[in-house]
């Protein structure tokens, strides 16, 4: 837990202000952004305001219950029902357009959202919008092969928001529920990659677009996502590696500086790997004893 030597330990005869400075340092250590921090203090100190607690159990309980509750009002967002909003689009195809840098998980996370569709009854395709790299390309050629899903594709170096218009056609055409458009693994910083990714937006329109980040990546998946979503606009995060991640402190920065909803947390390798995010999972896997599965 991102808690972790704070609550594990007897607290001692302090004052709520080195309680809370102690709390911030431990926080940092756990990649939560500062203003994540500054929320946190304020929620705990109106939660222990004018209580009389004795020093010991009785004060790490009514801690440890102030920051589970201040972290559930932080990852609480207005969220987006993926298959709700499917089923309500008046006209197909329903286009999901992804967005992050490089090493994210992106375009698997590309063909995992794939496969959640189908289990939902939904059709689907991918557009290979990340041209710039052959490997992409055939990485969801891969993919589309083992899922027997439809990968609608040009030459390396072809214009993205031509591969996502061809896309969106083809399913026009032929009924299919969703489009998904993978995009080249762009730096937040690089003004062209951006402007292209603001070509495709407006080309396709995305009914939803997803930035997908590396939850080990600490505090720069959310300087990332803030970049993003300031550059193009992004509806909702995904989460890759979660799994992987003891500290939380990505989940927790990510939603609160975006003030966008987590969707889905990758939590594995496979292709039911992909979740939809659950609050109170997360709450869960932050205040164990450790890491919760």
């Amino acid at each position: 837990m991102f808690t972790d030597g704070f609550l594990g330990k007897r607290i001692k005869e302090e004052t709520v202000d080195d309680v809370l400075d102690d709390l911030e340092i431990v926080l940092l250590q756990s990649d939560v952004a500062l203003p994540v921090i500054e929320r946190m203090r304020r929620d705990l100190r109106k939660e222990l305001a004018g209580r009389k607690l004795r020093m010991g159990v009785e004060a790490e309980e009514a801690i440890r219950l102030g920051l589970e509750h201040s972290v559930r009002g932080i990852l609480t967002r207005p969220s987006v029902d993926l298959a709700a909003a499917i089923r309500a689009k008046p006209e197909k195809p329903y286009v999901v357009l992804f967005v992050g840098v490089n090493g994210t998980g992106k375009t698997t996370t590309v063909a995992k959202l794939a496969v959640w569709l189908r289990e939902r009854g939904f059709s689907s395709v991918i557009a290979a919008g990340d041209t710039f790299r052959a490997g992409a390309i055939e990485q969801l050629l891969v993919h589309g092969e083992r899922l027997g899903i439809r990968v609608v594709r040009q030459q390396e170096g072809s214009d993205p928001a031509a591969v996502a218009f061809d896309a969106v056609e083809h399913a026009r055409a032929r009924s299919v529920d969703v489009v998904l458009v993978d995009t080249a693994g762009r730096q937040h910083t690089n003004d062209n990659l951006i402007e292209e990714a603001k070509k495709i937006r407006r080309v396709v329109a995305p009914s939803l677009t997803l930035f997908v980040g590396d939850a080990l990546s600490g505090n720069d998946v959310t300087e990332q996502a803030r970049m993003f979503d300031a550059a193009i606009g992004i509806d909702g995060l995904v989460l890759t590696k979660l799994d992987a991640d003891a500290k939380g402190g990505a989940a927790l920065s990510t939603t609160f500086v975006t003030k966008k909803p987590i969707l889905f947390v990758g939590l594995g390798q496979g292709y039911s790997d992909l979740k939809p995010f659950d609050v109170e999972w997360m709450v869960r896997r932050l205040f164990a004893e450790g890491t919760a599965a």
